[in-house]
């Protein structure tokens, strides 16, 4: 069979559909530089997205503006991973964004959502509760041990918290979304930092006022009077963890995202809100979803990085 022709309209009508989607004011247009040489690997752009019987899964994390402006360029510092204990069918994740201030928080964030999910998956392979504390003790374990190799340090001579914070701080939200016998998911997750986490209420108008609900605190939004810049991340550990247990419903999402997207969205009533309602009111492909993650707007031009559950009732 011949190669289907498309007409140089149809190329122009194409390219068009995947320009930067806006939201007013946009940024000014430019030709992203390379990150540090030493970064090869870390990607400017992430996505993946794949479904069970029971749930849709969406992820992307994708470069910010001001990392991208040539001669000032860094990698990529945000993380997301999501994996399915095939077992019980629930899905582990964690999402990460790695602290300006740090050397090498492009790795902190990825080691730590690494050792995020498979710690979990060994709690599930062990059948018994969800230690969610134990499971960010060991993501500063593992910040730990790559300190300590980074620094060509002995086994006996382990670095300080602040040292390793140095290289490698991150925040860090990670938890498992598990498929219960009535139709919904139970969602469990906890947080160190200011990433965040909200559920979406895919049932209400799309310019509705509480389509997102935050399931932690918010640093923006109404009753905010200052906004702090300062971050709790890891290896730093909070006196007390925070820590949510919510159901999801079949015309719910859950987000999981970064201050890249967390910030923006504010308290979801506002033009950005509004897009990513529509957007995101079925599952997009993959590509489709780091294309909107890819949102140009004026002074929001952190790294995003967003994971995205719709529940399903048994049926794709």
């Amino acid at each position: 069979m011949a190669p289907k022709q498309i007409s140089s309209r149809g190329a122009a009508l194409s390219a068009a559909a995947w320009e930067r989607m806006t939201v007013q004011p946009p940024s000014m247009p430019f030709e992203p530089g390379p990150p540090k040489q030493s970064a090869y690997d870390v990607l400017d752009t992430e996505c993946e997205g794949w479904s069970t019987d029971r749930f849709t899964m969406r992820a992307a994390s994708v470069r910010g503006d001001s990392h991208r402006w040539p001669r000032r360029s860094k990698p990529r510092q945000d993380c997301g991973r999501a994996t399915v204990y095939e077992r019980t069918g629930t899905l582990v994740f964690a999402v990460a964004d790695g602290v300006s201030g740090a050397v090498h928080s492009e790795y902190g964030s990825r080691e730590a959502c690494r050792t995020a999910v498979e710690t979990l998956v060994e709690q599930l392979a062990r059948g018994g509760e969800i230690d969610l504390a134990a499971t960010v003790q060991n993501a500063v374990g593992r910040l730990v041990e790559l300190a300590q190799w980074r620094l060509g340090r002995q086994p006996e001579e382990a670095p300080t918290l602040k040292e390793v914070s140095d290289l490698f701080a991150t925040t860090l939200v990670t938890g498992i979304v598990q498929p219960t016998q009535d139709g919904d998911c139970f969602v469990d997750l906890c947080r160190v930092g200011d990433s965040g986490a909200w559920v979406l209420d895919r049932s209400r108008a799309p310019y509705d006022a509480e389509l997102y609900t935050p399931l932690f605190a918010t640093k923006t939004g109404a009753g905010k009077k200052f906004v702090s810049n300062r971050v709790a991340a890891l290896p730093q550990l909070p006196a007390e963890l925070e820590r949510v247990q919510t159901q999801l419903a079949e015309r719910e999402t859950l987000l999981i995202g970064t201050d890249g997207f967390g910030d923006p969205l504010g308290d979801g009533d506002g033009e950005f809100g509004a897009m990513f309602a529509e957007q995101l009111h079925t599952p997009p492909a993959p590509l489709w979803f780091a294309h909107v993650l890819d949102f140009s707007r004026e002074t929001f031009d952190d790294d995003r990085t967003l994971l995205a559950v719709w529940p399903l009732r048994g049926q794709r």
